[in-house]
């Protein structure tokens, strides 16, 4: 008995003291808990912080952007898939003619507005369907001496995942300016004209002796001011030219003829220039006649003699150009080859633009005025077909044009 008493409260006291350990280890359970809850509730305080600042960033952003794309001189506005708005700025709206309120969320093809015309801006910014086309800087006019240019991109990101951005430029003002700069060269040209005519018929009747013997040394005087004369006429007619175009006012008169007949005619106008720089002109035509084309046969002079003259100034002594046709599909291929010194890459987008020439050339040909391949251009256009070229620096370049053929235009009309 006396040693089961001692067992017994041995057994207790162990019991108190596991049950001492026991409370002990529940109280450090507990502050280890409230502890890792004080660290979660502070990690989540600091993300929250964090989303918080990040909001607070994207909405300053988002307000600078509204603020930007309120403020643009350019319309602008976002449609959704089903052509409906869903972002639109002032300018837009001014276009437009109606507000926030009765525009947003409104299919742009249902608007009605009495400020201008927009049946041709939806013709021209809808396809056959219906629906928003992309279009690429096209250019629309409103009315009398509104005009805009017209860019349509497809987007991501709008309601139901597609649509797109329309952005409106107002050309008005370049178009005016344009027109003045155009008329001005028009009048000069012409009042330039007269006296430059007459300059020339006066050189003209003394080198022939009309008036009276001359000295050599006095005809050789003469010539040099009659070729300068001749010079300053071209580039009159030139700027002419040009100033009939940007009016409309190049009058066409197309009919059918052989492309071989005014390729032959312009050949042999240029044998005195080819042989001065020693240089050879191969005309590789079929030994059949071509299929007519449909042209204006002063027009394509001109095209021709421009192409056949820039070649013989800028192929060295010794070159050669090959003149060939060759028929196609629906067209007529004409190639202008030459042997000369090329189109540096850095300078070729600009090749057709008006005034421009390249540096290359001026330093080996300082005569020109930049004007010829723009008239080129513009008549090629003109007579429903397209031109191009291929060239490198140092090895030549070879122009080539389309013509249509004249029976596929008359099955056309």
């Amino acid at each position: 008995m006396p040693r089961a008493k001692k067992i017994v409260k041995i057994s207790e006291s162990e019991r108190n003291k596991n049950s001492s350990e026991g409370l002990i280890s529940i109280d450090s359970c507990n502050i280890s808990n409230a502890n890792d809850l004080r660290r979660i509730r502070s990690a989540f305080l600091n993300i929250f912080e964090d989303v918080e600042e990040a909001r607070n960033v994207a909405v300053q952003e988002k307000n600078k952007t509204m603020l930007i794309i309120e403020n643009l001189d350019d319309g602008l506005f976002v449609l959704d898939k089903t052509d409906k708005i869903e972002l639109i700025n002032s300018f837009a709206l001014d276009f437009l003619k109606g507000t926030k309120e009765e525009l947003l969320q409104k299919n742009i093809f249902e608007i009605k507005s009495d400020k201008v015309e927009l049946k041709y801006f939806f013709n021209i910014v809808s396809d056959k369907s219906g629906r928003i086309r992309e279009v690429s800087r096209e250019e629309v006019c409103f009315g009398d001496k509104i005009f805009f240019q017209v860019s349509i991109f497809s987007i991501a990101g709008t309601a139901g995942g597609g649509g797109h951005l329309v952005i409106l430029h107002d050309i008005s003002k370049d178009k005016l300016v344009d027109q003045m700069k155009t008329e001005f060269v028009s009048v000069a040209a012409h009042q330039l004209r007269t006296p430059l005519s007459a300059i020339k018929w006066t050189l003209r009747m003394i080198l022939d002796g009309d008036v009276g013997e001359i000295s050599d040394e006095q005809k050789d005087f003469l010539n040099k001011s009659y070729e300068s004369n001749e010079r300053m006429i071209n580039l009159v007619n030139d700027l002419l030219n040009v100033s009939r175009i940007d009016e409309g006012r190049f009058v066409y008169k197309p009919e059918a003829l052989q492309i071989e007949d005014i390729l032959k005619e312009m050949s042999s106008n240029e044998e005195t220039s080819l042989k001065e720089k020693k240089l050879k002109l191969v005309l590789d035509l079929p030994k059949q006649l071509l299929p007519a084309v449909f042209i204006d046969k002063e027009k394509m002079g001109i095209v021709m003699q421009n192409l056949i003259e820039n070649s013989i100034k800028y192929t060295p002594a010794g070159g050669k150009i090959t003149i060939s046709a060759e028929d196609l599909r629906d067209d007529i291929l004409v190639k202008v080859k030459d042997t000369g010194v090329g189109i540096p890459k850095d300078q070729q987008d600009r090749i057709f633009t008006k005034f421009f020439r390249g540096e290359n050339v001026i330093r080996l040909e300082t005569e020109g005025s930049g004007l010829g391949l723009y008239t080129v251009k513009n008549i090629i256009e003109s007579h429903k077909g397209k031109i191009w070229f291929q060239s490198d620096t140092g090895e030549g370049t070879t122009f080539f044009f389309t013509l249509p053929k004249a029976s596929s235009v008359y099955n056309k009309q």
